[in-house]
């Protein structure tokens, strides 16, 4: 698919390149002026996931940006978040994976926008791309517990909030802007953004455009590839290309105790599937969004803000450069917030929360029927402070009703028509409370249920990302799950240690499951005897593996911790960060682990900063996974990747500039993901990337 040549925002900023050199040449322009002028600065972001907030969230999170999120940031958003406490990637390749947050993934794990929905179809096949680059993104957000709740049973698993100011959200004086650009060798890529915004204090404009393109992604092993174009083996994925490029404009005007905006971007990418070396993707997202905020219009209340977006999302699935099946989703949400001023020691906020959708996929890859899902909810969270600490409370009830349409094409018949309501309810409570010394304990407990998925429900057909046939159950009831977390956390200056241990024990954990069956291309149950291999009918045909989704009961139990040692302070610091994490699911109906789990990790970086230099070495161990279930799955061996990273800031007069260098992978060790369906799929095709250096400039004023 071919990219839109004249968009509203690449018709404003299309030549990002030549952007760059100007504001670099206006950097240096600026270095003449006083040395005490002052310098303009983007306004620190105020969003975030979590609810109130606090400096001291009661639930276990993560936040990345600046320097520390240009440094980990992937072409993906799973690949970004990968080696956070907790968090692994689904990785389908360099171009898809969503994160995973505690062995939970897909429509557990809850990504927004700005606080406000994501709508696309990246939950329901490992190699739908999320259509957010963290390019565009300044703040990145993990939240797991309590303030979860306000976001839907789909933030079971915890929440991702991507964050950017497409709409700002407080007032900009003057021109202000940054821009991006950076090479890396392991996948040939080139990319950079552009971001202006401007403004006094009554109204502010924003304007950003972004650029990627990468070929192949370079392995430590050769791989046949069966395209015409690079046939034989090689030390590249065949078929992991990309080119994604997108936008937006937004504006606010504020008034006094408030503000209003919106904002429309486009997203459009083309990438390879690498479990098919004859299929792409061809991706294109719009979205609109309004929001706003009234501060203290009554006494009685802090502040009521509200947000409305609309999206329109597809893809189309081409396979030798042929149009195969189009998926869509169409849809919108409504969030109003009312948080009320403090009553005693109470200080909260209620909610309403409204989102629809309709789901389409059309072709011989349309393993779901289209349909329509709308939901309802209200919510509310409270937060109590006692002289031993802090209490949380959670709750969220909502209506739920997906109905399954069918598919329009006569000769389509494997879809039924059909509906279900659903009615979840779930609750939680968090605490914070000082132990003396520094330390801090904290706890929470949750009790959710989610409403099962419209593919959970009704698909039926083939799926080419896990090589099987899927199958919904239309009889499915709520998941539920109760969780508990204890954390204990510490900090001293410099140093800091923060541990969590958690538990989720599931009554009804809906997932994929084999039955033991087989079917062919047409769907017909084939009784062929595979002996454990794919083999093929007398047609040639496929034989495929028949996975149905059902309920069972199942435990996840786990660790992370964290910290930094402070080891020097001057005439430099040196800084020794360490992460690790722990997690064992097992499904307690069969007595089996659950699939695609990563294993125990372990992760240490030395940093070492002095003036406007700064440099890191570290590395990322993983543990062999064999805890895995018998079949559909296969076992994969410990590896240790390598890292290293040097960066040099410079100013000049309001003009900043960060030059950086990142190389990963160091020792080019062959590595392969356990979080991954491409580990059993597509072994041995798709490992993880090989060595990658990354040189890039940013440059913001």
């Amino acid at each position: 698919m071919k990219f839109m040549k004249h968009h509203f925002a690449l018709r404003l900023l299309r030549h990002w390149r030549a952007a760059l050199y100007l504001f670099t040449l206006h950097g240096l322009a600026q270095a003449q002026s006083p040395a005490g002028a002052a310098a303009p600065a983007l306004k620190e972001l105020t969003v975030t996931a979590n609810p109130l907030g606090t400096t001291e969230p009661i639930a276990p999170a993560a936040a990345y940006s600046g320097a520390t999120l240009l440094l980990r940031s992937r072409s993906t958003l799973g690949e970004t978040l990968d080696g956070t406490p907790g968090v692994s990637s689904s990785y389908f390749g360099p171009n898809a994976s969503r994160p995973i947050i505690r062995g939970l993934d897909g429509d557990r794990i809850r990504v927004l926008q700005n606080s406000g929905a994501s709508i696309d179809a990246s939950a329901l096949s490992f190699d739908h791309a999320l259509p957010i680059d963290p390019l565009t993104v300044e703040r990145i957000e993990v939240l797991r517990g309590p303030g979860a709740l306000l976001y839907g049973g789909s933030a079971v698993g915890g929440v991702v909030n991507v964050i950017d100011n497409r709409i700002p959200r407080d007032a900009v004086d003057g021109v202000s802007g940054k821009a991006d650009f950076g090479l890396a060798s392991g996948q040939r890529e080139r990319g950079g953004s552009v971001l202006v915004e401007g403004g006094n204090e009554r109204f502010a404009l924003h304007v950003d455009a972004f650029e990627r393109r990468s070929g192949d992604l370079r392995v430590p092993i050769r791989l046949d590839c069966t395209r015409a174009d690079t046939p034989g083996p090689r030390s590249r994925i065949c078929n992991s290309a990309a080119a994604s490029r997108g936008g937006a404009v937004g504006g606010t005007a504020f008034f006094d105790g408030g503000y209003l905006g919106a904002m429309v971007s486009d997203y459009r990418s083309n990438y390879g599937t690498v479990a098919d070396d004859a299929v792409t993707i061809g991706m294109h997202s719009r979205r609109y969004a309004l929001e706003g905020e009234w501060r203290r219009p009554t006494a009685a209340i802090a502040g009521i803000k509200w947000q409305l977006s609309r999206t329109d999302y597809r893809h189309t699935e081409f396979e030798s450069g042929a149009a195969g099946t189009l998926f869509r989703n169409r849809g919108g949400d409504l969030r109003v917030e009312l948080r009320h001023e403090k009553w005693g020691p109470l200080e909260g906020l209620i909610g309403l929360q409204a989102e629809s959708a309709r789901f389409s996929a059309d072709g011989a890859e349309a393993f779901a029927p289209f349909s329509r899902t709308r939901q309802t909810a209200v919510f509310a969270y409270e937060e109590m402070a006692l002289s031993w600490g802090r209490l949380s409370f959670g709750a969220r009830a909502e209506r739920v009703r997906i109905e399954s349409l069918g598919n329009p094409d006569p000769s389509v018949t494997r879809f039924a028509p059909g509906s279900r309501n659903f009615g979840p309810r779930s609750q939680a409570v968090g605490l914070r409370s000082p132990l003396g010394g520094n330390w801090q304990f904290t706890s929470n407990l949750a009790y959710t249920q989610r409403a099962p998925k419209d593919y959970e429900l009704y698909a039926n057909g083939p799926h080419l990302a896990t090589a099987a046939w899927e199958s919904g159950d239309a009889t499915l009831g709520l998941e539920r799950a109760t969780s508990l977390d204890l954390g204990l956390a510490w900090k001293a200056g410099a140093d800091r240690l923060a541990v969590n241990v958690y538990r989720s024990r599931f009554s009804n954990y809906i997932g994929l499951q084999g039955t033991g069956a087989t079917r062919d291309a047409d769907g017909e149950r084939n009784p062929v005897d595979r002996n454990g291999d794919r083999v093929a009918d007398g047609s040639g045909a496929s034989i495929l593996d028949e996975l149905r989704y059902s309920g069972v009961r199942a435990r996840f139990t786990g660790l992370e911790a964290s910290g930094t040692l402070r080891l020097s302070a001057s005439p430099a610091s040196l800084d020794l960060e360490w992460r690790a994490d722990l997690v064992r699911a097992d499904n307690l109906t069969t007595g089996e682990p659950l699939p695609r789990i990563a294993p125990a990790r372990v992760g240490a970086t030395l940093i070492r900063s002095q003036g406007a230099w700064s440099a890191r070495v570290g590395m990322d161990a993983s543990a062999a996974q064999n805890h895995v279930p018998q079949t559909g799955q296969r076992a994969t061996a410990a590896y240790t990747l390598w890292h290293a990273a040097l960066t040099y800031r410079v100013r000049s007069g309001a003009a900043q500039r960060l030059w950086y260098a990142r190389l990963d992978n160091i020792t080019d060790k062959l590595a392969y993901s356990a979080a991954s369906v491409l580990t059993t799929t597509a072994f041995p095709k798709a490992p993880l990337p090989g060595r990658s250096l990354k040189l890039g400039l940013q440059v913001s004023f």
